[in-house]
């Protein structure tokens, strides 16, 4: 008899935050990316993480700590296999302030910044786990749709640049395409995609 996988997402909080960094960065390479960019400037870094080594990594613990926790932790059978940054779009600085990628309208969406998946996992139906499990997670907390900007490549996806995602892996959860922005990734144009919630 054989077990059923068990797939569980979950926002992260303080108490998970070792999970997450096991996804992004389990080596705490200062240099690696900690997910930062879109939602800080160094100076709010600074603010949050001091001036020691580990600033980034003690900065994104404070994020973890506030009331919409900067995204969430996918598992497969308890195990941390998956991470993707989202939050209201008006509290994503870098995206909030974009001459780029602006807004589709008025609504007051939640956005998907990036998608992770941890290596070792791939090509084992993670995304979709934790793209659904992220757009869940946004409606518990009251968004009224969830938005990302992919790109639509005609091959294999640059992998320095894959944190974006494709519309295919999208379209799979559900999202549709809603405009195409002037920013660009891999220089392929970003799209930008939504999943309307039904209340």
């Amino acid at each position: 008899m054989t077990s059923e996988t068990v797939w569980e997402t979950h926002p992260v909080t303080p108490d998970r935050f070792e999970d997450l960094a096991d996804i992004i960065n389990k080596n705490r390479r200062q240099t690696h990316c900690w997910c930062l960019s879109h939602r800080l400037t160094a100076a709010e870094v600074t603010e949050l993480g001091g001036t020691g080594d580990d600033q980034r990594e003690q900065a994104m613990r404070s994020l973890c700590e506030r009331e919409h926790p900067p995204g969430v932790v996918t598992y497969l059978d308890g195990e941390p296999v998956g991470w993707c940054n989202i939050g209201p779009r008006s509290q994503i600085a870098r995206l909030h302030r974009s001459k780029l990628m602006l807004p589709t309208d008025d609504l007051p969406v939640w956005s998907i910044v990036c998608v992770v998946v941890r290596s070792g996992f791939r090509k084992r139906g993670v995304t979709q786990h934790l793209i659904d499990g992220a757009v869940d997670y946004a409606v518990a907390n009251g968004a009224p749709a969830v938005e990302a900007h992919p790109v639509d490549p005609p091959g294999r996806m640059d992998l320095t640049m894959a944190f974006v995602g494709t519309r295919a892996m999208f379209e799979r959860s559900g999202f549709k395409v809603v405009d195409t922005t002037t920013a660009m990734a891999s220089q392929l144009p970003r799209l930008t995609m939504r999943r309307s919630v039904q209340t």
